[in-house]
Protein backbone atom coordinates (compact mmCIF):
# COMPACT_ATOMS: atom_id res chain seq x y z
CA UNK A 1 0.00 0.00 0.00
CA UNK A 2 2.56 2.56 1.52
CA UNK A 3 5.24 4.03 -0.38
CA UNK A 4 8.78 3.84 0.65
CA UNK A 5 11.71 5.50 -0.42
CA UNK A 6 15.32 6.23 0.51
CA UNK A 7 18.73 7.64 -1.13
CA UNK A 8 22.34 7.46 -0.20
CA UNK A 9 25.06 9.01 -3.05
CA UNK A 10 26.87 12.09 -4.44
CA UNK A 11 23.97 14.05 -4.36
CA UNK A 12 20.89 16.07 -2.60
CA UNK A 13 18.52 13.53 -1.39
CA UNK A 14 15.36 15.73 -0.97
CA UNK A 15 14.42 16.33 -4.56
CA UNK A 16 15.48 12.84 -5.48
CA UNK A 17 13.04 11.48 -2.41
CA UNK A 18 10.48 13.99 -3.03
CA UNK A 19 10.19 13.23 -6.63
CA UNK A 20 10.20 9.52 -6.06
CA UNK A 21 7.33 10.19 -3.40
CA UNK A 22 5.63 12.11 -6.23
CA UNK A 23 6.05 8.50 -8.51
CA UNK A 24 4.37 6.71 -5.97
CA UNK A 25 2.19 8.78 -4.20
CA UNK A 26 -0.76 6.46 -5.73
CA UNK A 27 0.27 3.35 -3.22
CA UNK A 28 -1.02 6.11 -0.48
CA UNK A 29 -1.70 9.66 -0.36
CA UNK A 30 -3.07 10.29 3.09
CA UNK A 31 0.19 11.60 4.33
CA UNK A 32 3.82 11.67 3.58
CA UNK A 33 7.19 12.63 5.56
CA UNK A 34 11.04 12.52 4.93
CA UNK A 35 14.08 12.17 7.01
CA UNK A 36 17.59 12.98 6.29
CA UNK A 37 20.69 12.30 7.85
CA UNK A 38 23.54 15.44 7.86
CA UNK A 39 26.65 16.10 10.11
CA UNK A 40 25.35 12.91 12.61
CA UNK A 41 21.92 14.25 13.03
CA UNK A 42 18.40 12.79 11.48
CA UNK A 43 15.67 16.07 10.36
CA UNK A 44 12.79 14.65 10.49
CA UNK A 45 9.73 16.95 8.09
CA UNK A 46 6.08 14.93 8.24
CA UNK A 47 2.64 16.41 6.45
CA UNK A 48 -1.13 15.39 6.26
CA UNK A 49 -2.26 15.52 2.59
CA UNK A 50 -1.10 15.47 -0.93
CA UNK A 51 2.52 15.62 -1.74
CA UNK A 52 1.15 18.35 -4.85
CA UNK A 53 0.39 20.62 -1.32
CA UNK A 54 4.08 20.73 -0.05
CA UNK A 55 5.39 24.07 -0.30
CA UNK A 56 8.34 23.50 2.41
CA UNK A 57 11.86 23.99 1.86
CA UNK A 58 14.30 20.73 1.18
CA UNK A 59 16.35 19.85 3.98
CA UNK A 60 20.20 19.72 3.17
CA UNK A 61 22.04 16.11 2.85
CA UNK A 62 22.98 13.20 1.09
CA UNK A 63 21.13 10.03 2.68
CA UNK A 64 17.48 10.25 3.36
CA UNK A 65 14.22 8.37 3.60
CA UNK A 66 10.85 8.92 2.44
CA UNK A 67 6.95 7.53 3.01
CA UNK A 68 3.53 8.64 1.24
CA UNK A 69 1.43 6.39 3.57
CA UNK A 70 -2.16 4.75 3.30
CA UNK A 71 -3.64 4.59 6.56
CA UNK A 72 -3.73 1.27 8.46
CA UNK A 73 -3.38 2.08 12.50
CA UNK A 74 -3.76 4.83 13.29
CA UNK A 75 -5.88 8.03 12.31
CA UNK A 76 -4.67 10.23 9.48
CA UNK A 77 -2.79 12.44 11.33
CA UNK A 78 0.51 14.46 11.49
CA UNK A 79 1.85 12.11 14.16
CA UNK A 80 1.14 8.88 13.11
CA UNK A 81 2.72 9.98 9.48
CA UNK A 82 6.42 8.15 8.41
CA UNK A 83 9.17 8.40 9.35
CA UNK A 84 9.47 7.15 13.24
CA UNK A 85 12.02 7.75 15.43
CA UNK A 86 13.19 5.74 17.80
CA UNK A 87 13.10 6.75 21.67
CA UNK A 88 16.83 8.50 21.40
CA UNK A 89 15.88 9.97 17.95
CA UNK A 90 18.79 8.31 16.56
CA UNK A 91 17.33 6.10 14.16
CA UNK A 92 14.94 6.85 12.14
CA UNK A 93 12.28 4.04 9.65
CA UNK A 94 9.91 3.50 6.95
CA UNK A 95 7.26 0.70 6.81
CA UNK A 96 5.19 -0.57 4.37
CA UNK A 97 3.11 -3.64 5.14
CA UNK A 98 1.52 -4.66 8.86
CA UNK A 99 2.91 -5.84 11.86
CA UNK A 100 0.42 -8.22 13.30
CA UNK A 101 2.09 -8.55 16.98
CA UNK A 102 2.71 -4.70 17.56
CA UNK A 103 0.58 -4.18 20.27
CA UNK A 104 2.91 -7.32 22.65
CA UNK A 105 6.05 -5.59 21.27
CA UNK A 106 4.69 -2.35 21.87
CA UNK A 107 3.91 -3.76 25.65
CA UNK A 108 7.40 -5.25 25.59
CA UNK A 109 9.06 -1.90 24.70
CA UNK A 110 6.76 -0.22 27.33
CA UNK A 111 8.05 -1.91 30.63
CA UNK A 112 11.33 -0.99 29.28
CA UNK A 113 10.75 2.78 29.35
CA UNK A 114 10.32 3.21 25.73
CA UNK A 115 8.27 6.25 24.78
CA UNK A 116 5.93 5.99 21.80
CA UNK A 117 4.74 8.98 19.90
CA UNK A 118 2.06 7.53 17.59
CA UNK A 119 -0.89 5.40 17.03
CA UNK A 120 0.95 2.82 14.39
CA UNK A 121 1.94 -0.30 14.06
CA UNK A 122 5.22 0.67 12.83
CA UNK A 123 7.39 2.44 15.45
CA UNK A 124 7.75 -0.68 17.20
CA UNK A 125 10.05 -0.98 14.79
CA UNK A 126 12.00 1.44 15.18
CA UNK A 127 11.98 1.03 19.31
CA UNK A 128 12.99 -2.81 18.54
CA UNK A 129 16.14 -1.68 16.45
CA UNK A 130 17.14 0.87 19.26
CA UNK A 131 16.71 -2.12 21.59
CA UNK A 132 19.67 -4.17 19.51
CA UNK A 133 21.74 -1.09 18.37
CA UNK A 134 25.42 -1.66 19.22
CA UNK A 135 26.81 0.56 16.90
CA UNK A 136 26.01 -1.88 14.15
CA UNK A 137 22.90 -1.04 12.02
CA UNK A 138 22.97 -3.88 9.83
CA UNK A 139 23.11 -6.61 13.12
CA UNK A 140 20.40 -4.32 14.74
CA UNK A 141 17.91 -4.32 12.40
CA UNK A 142 18.49 -8.29 11.75
CA UNK A 143 17.50 -9.30 15.07
CA UNK A 144 14.30 -6.79 15.27
CA UNK A 145 13.12 -8.20 11.95
CA UNK A 146 13.37 -11.62 13.61
CA UNK A 147 10.57 -10.44 16.40
CA UNK A 148 8.08 -8.99 13.72
CA UNK A 149 5.25 -11.35 12.34
CA UNK A 150 3.11 -9.64 9.62
CA UNK A 151 4.47 -7.85 5.67
CA UNK A 152 6.74 -5.15 5.90
CA UNK A 153 9.51 -3.66 3.89
CA UNK A 154 11.69 -1.37 5.75
CA UNK A 155 13.82 1.15 5.76
CA UNK A 156 16.59 2.51 8.24
CA UNK A 157 19.00 4.79 9.16
CA UNK A 158 20.98 5.68 11.94
CA UNK A 159 22.63 9.13 12.30
CA UNK A 160 26.88 7.80 12.95
CA UNK A 161 26.27 4.93 10.09
CA UNK A 162 26.40 6.63 6.10
CA UNK A 163 24.11 3.77 4.81
CA UNK A 164 20.52 2.51 4.62
CA UNK A 165 19.39 -0.76 6.14
CA UNK A 166 16.89 -2.63 3.94
CA UNK A 167 14.35 -5.43 4.76
CA UNK A 168 11.59 -7.07 3.26
CA UNK A 169 8.73 -9.56 4.04
CA UNK A 170 5.99 -9.79 2.06
CA UNK A 171 6.09 -6.16 0.83
CA UNK A 172 8.16 -5.02 -2.38
CA UNK A 173 11.58 -3.21 -1.95
CA UNK A 174 13.64 -2.53 -5.00
CA UNK A 175 17.32 -1.25 -5.39
CA UNK A 176 17.99 1.12 -8.11
CA UNK A 177 21.96 0.80 -8.67
CA UNK A 178 23.65 4.22 -10.19
CA UNK A 179 27.49 5.63 -10.06
CA UNK A 180 25.29 9.07 -8.85
CA UNK A 181 24.32 6.59 -5.60
CA UNK A 182 21.82 4.53 -4.69
CA UNK A 183 18.22 4.55 -4.34
CA UNK A 184 15.56 1.82 -2.16
CA UNK A 185 11.79 2.09 -3.16
CA UNK A 186 8.81 -0.07 -3.17
CA UNK A 187 8.03 0.83 -6.82
CA UNK A 188 10.58 0.98 -9.70
CA UNK A 189 8.81 4.13 -10.88
CA UNK A 190 10.29 6.21 -7.91
CA UNK A 191 13.95 4.81 -9.23
CA UNK A 192 13.52 4.57 -13.15
CA UNK A 193 14.30 8.22 -13.86
CA UNK A 194 17.70 7.64 -12.53
CA UNK A 195 18.77 3.97 -13.44
CA UNK A 196 17.52 0.73 -15.10
CA UNK A 197 19.52 -0.58 -13.35
CA UNK A 198 17.96 -2.79 -10.34
CA UNK A 199 18.04 -5.33 -7.91
CA UNK A 200 14.78 -6.99 -6.42
CA UNK A 201 15.04 -7.76 -2.73
CA UNK A 202 13.15 -11.30 -2.08
CA UNK A 203 11.79 -12.22 0.96
CA UNK A 204 13.63 -12.57 3.74
CA UNK A 205 16.39 -10.50 2.72
CA UNK A 206 17.68 -7.79 3.79
CA UNK A 207 20.30 -5.03 1.98
CA UNK A 208 22.87 -2.51 3.43
CA UNK A 209 23.49 -0.09 0.92
CA UNK A 210 25.70 2.65 0.65
CA UNK A 211 26.32 5.05 -1.57
CA UNK A 212 28.89 3.31 -3.77
CA UNK A 213 27.76 -1.03 -2.90
CA UNK A 214 25.03 -2.85 -1.95
CA UNK A 215 25.51 -5.90 -0.07
CA UNK A 216 22.59 -8.51 -0.22
CA UNK A 217 22.00 -10.81 2.95
CA UNK A 218 19.74 -13.88 3.45
CA UNK A 219 17.70 -15.14 6.36
CA UNK A 220 21.16 -16.70 7.95
CA UNK A 221 22.70 -13.20 7.35
CA UNK A 222 25.06 -14.32 5.32
CA UNK A 223 26.06 -11.83 1.83
CA UNK A 224 24.10 -13.44 -1.13
CA UNK A 225 24.10 -12.46 -5.14
CA UNK A 226 20.89 -11.39 -6.47
CA UNK A 227 21.06 -10.64 -10.27
CA UNK A 228 21.17 -6.73 -11.53
CA UNK A 229 18.12 -6.50 -13.88
CA UNK A 230 17.28 -3.78 -16.68
CA UNK A 231 13.87 -2.00 -16.64
CA UNK A 232 12.77 -1.92 -20.33
CA UNK A 233 10.49 0.95 -19.87
CA UNK A 234 10.52 4.88 -20.19
CA UNK A 235 10.18 7.60 -17.79
CA UNK A 236 7.76 8.90 -20.01
CA UNK A 237 5.50 6.15 -19.84
CA UNK A 238 4.50 7.25 -16.40
CA UNK A 239 3.90 11.02 -17.39
CA UNK A 240 0.55 12.65 -18.47
CA UNK A 241 1.25 13.49 -22.03
CA UNK A 242 -1.11 16.75 -21.81
CA UNK A 243 -4.09 14.78 -20.52
CA UNK A 244 -6.07 15.90 -17.48
CA UNK A 245 -5.74 12.84 -15.19
CA UNK A 246 -3.99 9.26 -15.44
CA UNK A 247 -6.75 7.16 -15.57
CA UNK A 248 -8.03 9.10 -18.87
CA UNK A 249 -4.33 8.62 -20.81
CA UNK A 250 -4.63 4.90 -19.63
CA UNK A 251 -8.30 4.04 -20.67
CA UNK A 252 -7.03 6.03 -24.25
CA UNK A 253 -3.79 3.50 -24.09
CA UNK A 254 -5.42 0.80 -24.79
CA UNK A 255 -5.12 0.32 -28.42
CA UNK A 256 -1.35 0.11 -27.81
CA UNK A 257 -1.61 -1.74 -24.38
CA UNK A 258 -4.19 -4.45 -26.16
CA UNK A 259 -1.56 -4.49 -29.09
CA UNK A 260 1.10 -5.01 -26.64
CA UNK A 261 -0.56 -7.81 -25.05
CA UNK A 262 -0.76 -9.74 -28.20
CA UNK A 263 2.51 -8.55 -29.69
CA UNK A 264 4.33 -11.58 -31.07
CA UNK A 265 2.16 -14.09 -29.57
CA UNK A 266 -0.13 -14.54 -32.63
CA UNK A 267 2.14 -15.51 -35.62
CA UNK A 268 0.57 -17.31 -39.09
CA UNK A 269 -2.70 -17.93 -37.56
CA UNK A 270 -1.32 -19.72 -34.22
CA UNK A 271 -0.70 -18.90 -30.67
CA UNK A 272 2.90 -18.22 -29.84
CA UNK A 273 2.44 -17.87 -25.76
CA UNK A 274 5.18 -19.46 -23.39
CA UNK A 275 3.41 -20.04 -20.24
CA UNK A 276 5.37 -23.31 -19.13
CA UNK A 277 2.71 -25.73 -19.04
CA UNK A 278 3.98 -28.88 -20.66
CA UNK A 279 1.47 -31.11 -22.86
CA UNK A 280 1.71 -33.89 -20.12
CA UNK A 281 0.01 -31.62 -17.69
CA UNK A 282 -2.36 -30.32 -19.72
CA UNK A 283 -4.00 -33.65 -21.01
CA UNK A 284 -4.33 -34.53 -17.68
CA UNK A 285 -5.91 -31.33 -16.24
CA UNK A 286 -8.71 -31.89 -14.41
CA UNK A 287 -9.49 -28.52 -13.67
CA UNK A 288 -8.42 -24.45 -13.37
CA UNK A 289 -9.18 -22.49 -10.13
CA UNK A 290 -8.28 -19.03 -10.63
CA UNK A 291 -7.86 -16.47 -7.46
CA UNK A 292 -7.68 -13.06 -7.52
CA UNK A 293 -9.11 -9.80 -6.19
CA UNK A 294 -10.94 -6.60 -7.25
CA UNK A 295 -10.47 -5.94 -10.98
CA UNK A 296 -8.72 -8.71 -11.80
CA UNK A 297 -11.57 -10.94 -9.68
CA UNK A 298 -13.47 -9.74 -12.61
CA UNK A 299 -11.08 -10.51 -15.09
CA UNK A 300 -11.18 -13.82 -13.92
CA UNK A 301 -14.85 -14.38 -14.07
CA UNK A 302 -14.43 -13.84 -17.81
CA UNK A 303 -11.77 -16.22 -17.83
CA UNK A 304 -13.97 -18.77 -16.27
CA UNK A 305 -16.67 -18.04 -19.57
CA UNK A 306 -13.57 -17.93 -21.92
CA UNK A 307 -11.83 -21.27 -20.89
CA UNK A 308 -15.16 -23.59 -20.12
CA UNK A 309 -16.45 -22.45 -23.47
CA UNK A 310 -13.27 -22.64 -25.52
CA UNK A 311 -11.31 -25.38 -23.55
CA UNK A 312 -14.06 -27.68 -22.03
CA UNK A 313 -12.73 -27.40 -18.90
CA UNK A 314 -14.15 -26.52 -15.92
CA UNK A 315 -13.02 -23.64 -14.25
CA UNK A 316 -13.51 -22.24 -10.91
CA UNK A 317 -13.21 -18.80 -9.57
CA UNK A 318 -11.97 -18.05 -5.94
CA UNK A 319 -11.51 -14.28 -4.32
CA UNK A 320 -7.88 -14.46 -3.13
CA UNK A 321 -8.75 -12.92 0.14
CA UNK A 322 -11.04 -15.98 1.15
CA UNK A 323 -9.36 -18.84 -1.07
CA UNK A 324 -6.61 -19.85 1.64
CA UNK A 325 -8.89 -19.76 4.83
CA UNK A 326 -11.10 -22.56 3.34
CA UNK A 327 -8.92 -24.89 3.09
CA UNK A 328 -9.55 -25.37 -0.68
CA UNK A 329 -9.77 -28.94 -2.24
CA UNK A 330 -6.80 -28.56 -5.20
CA UNK A 331 -4.62 -31.40 -6.24
CA UNK A 332 -2.10 -32.36 -8.67
CA UNK A 333 -4.07 -32.54 -11.85
CA UNK A 334 -5.67 -28.79 -11.49
CA UNK A 335 -4.13 -25.79 -12.31
CA UNK A 336 -4.31 -22.52 -9.92
CA UNK A 337 -4.21 -19.45 -11.76
CA UNK A 338 -3.37 -16.04 -9.66
CA UNK A 339 -4.18 -12.84 -11.67
CA UNK A 340 -2.65 -8.98 -10.41
CA UNK A 341 -1.66 -6.16 -11.86
CA UNK A 342 0.75 -5.14 -9.37
CA UNK A 343 2.16 -8.88 -9.08
CA UNK A 344 2.63 -8.15 -5.09
CA UNK A 345 -1.01 -7.84 -3.97
CA UNK A 346 -1.03 -9.38 -0.41
CA UNK A 347 -3.86 -11.71 -0.80
CA UNK A 348 -3.57 -13.11 -4.15
CA UNK A 349 0.17 -13.73 -3.12
CA UNK A 350 -1.30 -15.86 0.18
CA UNK A 351 -3.30 -17.76 -2.67
CA UNK A 352 -0.95 -18.69 -4.54
CA UNK A 353 1.56 -20.35 -1.48
CA UNK A 354 -1.35 -21.68 -0.58
CA UNK A 355 -1.81 -23.80 -3.85
CA UNK A 356 2.16 -24.04 -4.11
CA UNK A 357 2.08 -25.58 -0.26
CA UNK A 358 -0.44 -28.33 -1.71
CA UNK A 359 2.02 -29.39 -4.72
CA UNK A 360 -0.38 -27.50 -7.09
CA UNK A 361 0.81 -26.45 -10.65
CA UNK A 362 0.65 -22.58 -10.42
CA UNK A 363 0.50 -19.97 -13.21
CA UNK A 364 0.60 -16.03 -12.66
CA UNK A 365 -1.00 -13.46 -14.89
CA UNK A 366 0.96 -10.32 -13.92
CA UNK A 367 1.39 -6.91 -15.78
CA UNK A 368 4.54 -5.86 -13.47
CA UNK A 369 7.71 -7.69 -14.67
CA UNK A 370 9.72 -9.11 -11.59
CA UNK A 371 7.09 -8.55 -9.13
CA UNK A 372 6.60 -11.01 -6.42
CA UNK A 373 3.79 -13.13 -7.97
CA UNK A 374 6.04 -13.47 -11.37
CA UNK A 375 8.89 -14.57 -9.77
CA UNK A 376 7.07 -17.19 -7.07
CA UNK A 377 4.48 -18.84 -9.64
CA UNK A 378 6.00 -21.72 -11.33
CA UNK A 379 4.27 -20.43 -15.03
CA UNK A 380 3.41 -17.48 -16.24
CA UNK A 381 2.44 -15.12 -18.51
CA UNK A 382 3.53 -11.24 -18.31
CA UNK A 383 0.27 -8.61 -19.71
CA UNK A 384 2.48 -6.33 -21.03
CA UNK A 385 0.28 -3.60 -20.40
CA UNK A 386 2.71 -1.03 -19.57
CA UNK A 387 2.95 1.49 -15.83
CA UNK A 388 -0.67 1.63 -14.72
CA UNK A 389 -0.62 4.79 -12.19
CA UNK A 390 -3.95 5.54 -12.01
CA UNK A 391 -5.65 3.58 -8.57
CA UNK A 392 -8.77 2.23 -10.68
CA UNK A 393 -7.55 -0.33 -13.07
CA UNK A 394 -8.49 0.29 -16.59
CA UNK A 395 -5.66 -0.74 -19.27
CA UNK A 396 -4.78 -3.85 -17.12
CA UNK A 397 -7.97 -4.98 -17.06
CA UNK A 398 -8.60 -5.31 -20.29
CA UNK A 399 -4.87 -6.54 -21.24
CA UNK A 400 -6.03 -9.42 -18.37
CA UNK A 401 -8.46 -10.67 -20.79
CA UNK A 402 -6.89 -10.65 -24.11
CA UNK A 403 -3.65 -13.06 -21.82
CA UNK A 404 -6.90 -15.21 -20.96
CA UNK A 405 -8.60 -15.54 -24.50
CA UNK A 406 -4.73 -15.95 -25.53
CA UNK A 407 -4.45 -18.55 -22.80
CA UNK A 408 -8.04 -20.66 -23.92
CA UNK A 409 -6.10 -20.91 -27.48
CA UNK A 410 -2.97 -21.86 -26.30
CA UNK A 411 -4.63 -24.78 -24.31
CA UNK A 412 -6.31 -25.97 -27.39
CA UNK A 413 -3.75 -25.42 -29.92
CA UNK A 414 -1.28 -27.32 -27.37
CA UNK A 415 -3.80 -30.18 -27.19
CA UNK A 416 -4.28 -31.20 -30.90
CA UNK A 417 -7.61 -28.96 -31.40
CA UNK A 418 -8.17 -26.87 -34.64
CA UNK A 419 -7.13 -23.33 -33.78
CA UNK A 420 -10.36 -20.83 -34.25
CA UNK A 421 -8.92 -18.89 -37.22
CA UNK A 422 -11.91 -16.72 -37.34
CA UNK A 423 -11.49 -15.63 -33.13
CA UNK A 424 -7.53 -15.08 -33.94
CA UNK A 425 -8.17 -12.24 -36.80
CA UNK A 426 -11.33 -10.89 -34.98
CA UNK A 427 -8.47 -10.39 -32.05
CA UNK A 428 -6.46 -8.97 -34.50
CA UNK A 429 -8.66 -6.02 -35.16
CA UNK A 430 -9.57 -5.48 -31.66
CA UNK A 431 -7.42 -2.57 -31.37
CA UNK A 432 -9.09 -0.82 -34.31
CA UNK A 433 -12.19 -1.68 -32.78
CA UNK A 434 -11.22 -0.22 -29.23
CA UNK A 435 -10.01 3.52 -30.92
CA UNK A 436 -13.72 3.41 -32.47
CA UNK A 437 -15.21 3.51 -29.17
CA UNK A 438 -12.82 6.26 -27.35
CA UNK A 439 -13.73 8.67 -30.92
CA UNK A 440 -17.13 8.45 -28.57
CA UNK A 441 -15.81 10.00 -25.41
CA UNK A 442 -17.48 13.42 -26.20
CA UNK A 443 -20.76 11.41 -26.49
CA UNK A 444 -20.77 9.63 -23.07
CA UNK A 445 -20.02 12.82 -21.42
CA UNK A 446 -23.15 13.80 -22.10
CA UNK A 447 -24.52 10.82 -21.01
CA UNK A 448 -22.25 11.48 -17.57
CA UNK A 449 -23.73 14.72 -16.90
CA UNK A 450 -27.17 12.86 -17.05
CA UNK A 451 -25.86 10.42 -14.55
CA UNK A 452 -23.16 12.19 -12.26
CA UNK A 453 -25.99 13.71 -9.76
CA UNK A 454 -27.20 10.23 -9.23
CA UNK A 455 -26.76 8.69 -5.76
CA UNK A 456 -27.08 5.15 -6.97
CA UNK A 457 -27.19 2.79 -10.17
CA UNK A 458 -27.60 -0.37 -11.25
CA UNK A 459 -25.35 -1.95 -13.57
CA UNK A 460 -26.82 -5.20 -15.66
CA UNK A 461 -25.18 -8.16 -18.15
CA UNK A 462 -26.07 -11.29 -18.81
CA UNK A 463 -23.53 -14.35 -19.65
CA UNK A 464 -20.17 -13.26 -20.16
CA UNK A 465 -21.28 -9.81 -20.08
CA UNK A 466 -22.17 -10.13 -16.23
CA UNK A 467 -18.71 -9.72 -14.96
CA UNK A 468 -18.60 -6.73 -17.23
CA UNK A 469 -21.37 -5.01 -14.89
CA UNK A 470 -19.53 -5.89 -11.74
CA UNK A 471 -16.13 -4.07 -13.43
CA UNK A 472 -18.32 -0.93 -14.46
CA UNK A 473 -20.19 -1.11 -11.19
CA UNK A 474 -16.92 -1.03 -9.04
CA UNK A 475 -15.12 1.73 -11.36
CA UNK A 476 -18.20 4.34 -10.27
CA UNK A 477 -18.04 3.26 -6.61
CA UNK A 478 -14.57 3.72 -6.62
CA UNK A 479 -13.66 7.17 -8.35
CA UNK A 480 -17.13 8.85 -8.14
CA UNK A 481 -18.45 7.34 -4.54
CA UNK A 482 -21.72 6.61 -6.42
CA UNK A 483 -23.20 3.47 -4.62
CA UNK A 484 -23.58 1.41 -7.39
CA UNK A 485 -24.34 -2.46 -7.82
CA UNK A 486 -23.33 -5.15 -10.93
CA UNK A 487 -25.68 -8.17 -11.30
CA UNK A 488 -26.86 -10.70 -13.83
CA UNK A 489 -29.29 -9.39 -15.12
CA UNK A 490 -31.96 -12.16 -14.12
CA UNK A 491 -31.07 -12.03 -11.13
CA UNK A 492 -32.36 -8.17 -10.82
CA UNK A 493 -35.87 -9.78 -10.24
CA UNK A 494 -34.92 -11.53 -7.00
CA UNK A 495 -34.53 -8.33 -5.25
CA UNK A 496 -32.73 -5.25 -6.57
CA UNK A 497 -35.77 -4.36 -8.83
CA UNK A 498 -37.55 -3.00 -5.29
CA UNK A 499 -34.68 -0.17 -5.51
CA UNK A 500 -36.28 1.01 -9.46
CA UNK A 501 -37.96 3.81 -9.90
CA UNK A 502 -37.42 7.29 -12.19
CA UNK A 503 -34.76 8.21 -9.76
CA UNK A 504 -32.68 4.96 -10.49
CA UNK A 505 -30.34 5.33 -13.84
CA UNK A 506 -29.85 1.15 -14.85
CA UNK A 507 -27.06 0.39 -16.71
CA UNK A 508 -27.50 -2.61 -19.75
CA UNK A 509 -24.90 -4.53 -21.68
CA UNK A 510 -27.02 -5.81 -24.62
CA UNK A 511 -25.42 -6.63 -27.59
CA UNK A 512 -27.49 -8.04 -30.40
CA UNK A 513 -25.35 -10.62 -31.29
CA UNK A 514 -24.95 -12.65 -28.17
CA UNK A 515 -27.25 -15.47 -26.84
CA UNK A 516 -28.80 -13.73 -24.59
CA UNK A 517 -30.35 -10.69 -26.28
CA UNK A 518 -33.79 -11.38 -26.66
CA UNK A 519 -33.86 -12.24 -22.48
CA UNK A 520 -32.00 -9.01 -21.79
CA UNK A 521 -34.49 -7.05 -23.87
CA UNK A 522 -37.18 -8.47 -21.47
CA UNK A 523 -35.12 -7.17 -18.57
CA UNK A 524 -35.08 -4.04 -19.91
CA UNK A 525 -39.06 -4.24 -20.26
CA UNK A 526 -39.32 -5.08 -16.31
CA UNK A 527 -37.12 -2.06 -15.67
CA UNK A 528 -39.15 0.42 -18.05
CA UNK A 529 -42.55 -0.53 -16.48
CA UNK A 530 -41.37 1.12 -13.27
CA UNK A 531 -39.88 4.24 -14.66
CA UNK A 532 -36.02 3.24 -14.14
CA UNK A 533 -33.95 5.12 -16.30
CA UNK A 534 -32.43 2.48 -19.17
CA UNK A 535 -28.40 3.45 -20.18
CA UNK A 536 -27.96 1.08 -22.57
CA UNK A 537 -24.39 -0.43 -24.01
CA UNK A 538 -24.97 -1.60 -27.37
CA UNK A 539 -24.28 -2.93 -30.86
CA UNK A 540 -24.09 -0.80 -34.03
CA UNK A 541 -26.59 -1.07 -35.97
CA UNK A 542 -29.35 -1.95 -33.54
CA UNK A 543 -32.30 0.96 -33.88
CA UNK A 544 -34.59 -1.55 -31.73
CA UNK A 545 -33.22 -0.65 -28.52
CA UNK A 546 -33.90 2.71 -28.63
CA UNK A 547 -37.24 2.42 -28.44
CA UNK A 548 -36.63 0.98 -24.57
CA UNK A 549 -33.32 3.27 -23.72
CA UNK A 550 -33.19 7.09 -22.69
CA UNK A 551 -29.60 7.10 -23.67
CA UNK A 552 -27.90 4.75 -25.99
CA UNK A 553 -23.83 4.14 -26.22
CA UNK A 554 -23.19 1.98 -29.45
CA UNK A 555 -19.75 -0.30 -29.61
CA UNK A 556 -18.76 -2.13 -32.65
CA UNK A 557 -19.86 -5.41 -33.17
CA UNK A 558 -17.24 -8.53 -32.75
CA UNK A 559 -16.84 -11.92 -30.97
CA UNK A 560 -18.76 -12.46 -28.50
CA UNK A 561 -15.80 -13.82 -26.57
CA UNK A 562 -14.39 -10.45 -27.33
CA UNK A 563 -17.48 -8.36 -26.16
CA UNK A 564 -16.47 -7.93 -22.17
CA UNK A 565 -13.45 -5.79 -23.84
CA UNK A 566 -15.15 -3.70 -26.10
CA UNK A 567 -18.11 -3.25 -24.28
CA UNK A 568 -15.66 -2.35 -21.02
CA UNK A 569 -14.23 0.53 -22.54
CA UNK A 570 -17.67 3.40 -22.37
CA UNK A 571 -17.89 1.84 -18.91
CA UNK A 572 -14.30 2.94 -17.93
CA UNK A 573 -15.37 6.24 -19.69
CA UNK A 574 -18.58 7.01 -17.91
CA UNK A 575 -17.09 6.70 -14.64
CA UNK A 576 -14.17 8.87 -15.53
CA UNK A 577 -16.04 11.65 -16.80
CA UNK A 578 -18.82 11.42 -14.09
CA UNK A 579 -16.00 11.79 -11.22
CA UNK A 580 -14.74 14.60 -13.07
CA UNK A 581 -17.82 16.45 -13.55
CA UNK A 582 -17.67 16.13 -9.99
CA UNK A 583 -14.81 18.01 -9.50
CA UNK A 584 -12.87 14.22 -7.80
CA UNK A 585 -9.55 13.49 -8.79
CA UNK A 586 -10.03 9.90 -10.35
CA UNK A 587 -6.55 9.00 -9.66
CA UNK A 588 -6.44 9.15 -6.38
CA UNK A 589 -9.91 8.45 -4.78
CA UNK A 590 -10.28 8.82 -1.13
CA UNK A 591 -9.61 5.42 0.89
CA UNK A 592 -7.84 3.27 -1.62
CA UNK A 593 -4.55 2.44 -3.34
CA UNK A 594 -3.20 0.91 -6.38
CA UNK A 595 -1.44 -1.80 -4.95
CA UNK A 596 -2.83 -3.70 -2.39
CA UNK A 597 -0.16 -5.12 -0.39
CA UNK A 598 -1.77 -5.95 3.29
CA UNK A 599 -4.67 -8.29 4.15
Amino acid sequence: MCGIIGYIGIEECYPIIMDGLRKMEYRGYDSYGIAVCENHKIELRKHVGKISEDGSKSIPGKMGIGHTRWATHGNVTEKNAHPHFDNKKDIAIVHNGIIENFSWLKKMLEKHGHKFRSDTDSEVIAHLIETYYKGDLEKAVYKAVGLLEGTYGILAIQMSEEKIVAARNGSPVVIGVSESGNIIASDVSAIVQKTKDIIYLKDGQMASVTKDNVRIMGRTFRKIENEIEKIEWDIKEIEKKGFKHFMLKEIMEQPESLQNTMLGRIKNDSIKLSTGLSKDFLQNMRRVVITACGTSWHAAIVGKYLIEKMCNIPVEVDYASEFRYRDPLIGKDDLVIVISQSGETADTLAALHEAKKKGVKTLGIVNVVGSTIARESENGIYIHAGPEIGVASTKAFTSQIISLILLALSINQELGKNVDEELLKSLKSIPEKISSVLETSAGIRNVAEYFYNHPNALYLGRGINFPVALEGALKLKEISYIHAEGYPAAEMKHGPIALVDEKMPVVFIANKNGESYKKIMSNMQEIKARNGVIITIATEGDEEIKKISDHVIYVPKCREELMPIINTIPLQLLAYHIADLKGLDPDKPKNLAKSVTVE
